[in-house]
């Protein structure tokens, strides 16, 4: 195998007429513009080896925006920025859609990845129960007393429920995991703190809830060196390629979700084969619920998408999802489902 010199010499850029990404004050190292267009070109093999470490770097870089795509036409955005799944490298990025010319980037803590990104004048209010986990108070109590109460309705408490997740996800260590609804990024910050996968994406809907994560995660020097960035996006259109993810978790959250119907088929859009969605929430009533209890619990309960196991399940089944399971605890749910 040829052996690159030590040094290379600049050369003429008369060269290389027809490809302008070459400098003739540079030795054969091409830039990085947002175009996913390979270059062709002939070198001499002493350059071999300087020519292929810089197109493998630049691959590796396509490779990792891959894996966000534009929530308008779901094409893979082009990155330009260092590579990377972290909070320093995502945040040093810019990203743009090659189809719409839409351009996306990270000027809070967090990439926003919603359909509204970049809007000025446009504003779009979500139900009640979305808007309310916007509210920065609701933000900075959620892990300060609001999460804890949880264990009223069944919930066994934040580590168990870790530890059941993980269980759940076995057949998706080494993967990508997406967090959805992550709030605070309670779970989020558990599973990058695990080393289990290769990255995870804390995604929510709210701004504040992305900053409070932010604040939590550079408390920890364990997680804040981990590979895991903030994203903002609906669970209604979620800025993935299809078949893209390895793992889903959706921690209490399905009940606050305007659509569970149309999140739980994004969520199966974007699993690939053998990926797996791990979701909790609280039940309207469960199979033991006396049935003169039942009519008064649908009432009092309208406010948010509470849902029986029967339509959890038949939820997932209907969007292509299998090997369905389930452990209930009063009001408490925990499922899983799989990407065939």
């Amino acid at each position: 195998m040829a052996i690159a010199p030590p040094s290379l010499c600049p050369l003429p850029k008369s060269l290389f007429p027809k490809y302008p990404s070459f400098s003739h004050q540079l030795p054969l190292r091409p830039s990085l513009p947002f175009s996913s267009q390979p270059f062709r070109f002939t070198v001499r093999a002493s350059s071999a080896v300087a020519v292929e470490s810089d197109l493998r770097n630049q691959q590796n870089r396509t490779v990792e925006t891959e894996l966000f795509s534009c929530p308008v036409c779901y094409e893979p955005l082009i990155r330009k920025g260092p590579p990377g799944l972290n909070l320093d490298a995502i945040y040093r990025s810019g990203f743009k859609c090659k189809k719409c010319n839409k351009s996306y980037s990270s000027k809070d803590v967090y990439l926003d990845l919603t359909v509204t990104a970049g809007l000025r004048s446009y504003t779009e209010v979500k139900p009640v129960r979305t808007e309310l986990f916007r509210s920065p108070l609701v933000s900075f109590l959620y892990e300060r007393g609001w999460r804890q109460n949880f264990n009223l309705s069944g919930f066994p408490g934040a580590d168990e429920e870790f530890r059941m997740a993980q269980e759940y996800f076995k057949p998706a260590e080494g993967g990508t995991l997406v967090d959805v609804s992550c709030g605070s990024g309670l779970f989020s910050r558990q599973f990058a703190k695990s080393g289990t996968y290769s990255g995870v994406i804390a995604l929510d809907f709210s701004e504040n809830m992305l900053r409070q994560c932010n604040d939590f995660i550079k408390q920890d020097a364990s997680v804040s060196a981990s590979n895991i960035a903030l994203v903002r996006a609906d669970v209604s259109r979620l800025p993935f390629s299809s078949g893209s993810i390895d793992a889903v978790h959706a921690g209490a959250a399905l009940h606050c979700w305007p659509s569970p119907s149309n999140a739980v088929a994004e969520i199966s859009r974007i699993l690939r084969s053998g990926g797996v969605f791990v979701g909790s929430t609280f039940l309207r009533y469960t199979s033991s619920t006396p049935w003169i209890v039942r009519p008064f619990r649908e009432r009092v309960m309208q406010s948010y998408n509470y849902l029986t196991e029967e339509e959890i399940e038949e939820l997932c089944t209907n969007s292509g999802l299998t090997n369905y399971s389930k452990k209930v605890q009063r009001s408490f749910i925990m499922f899983s489902a799989q990407k065939p």
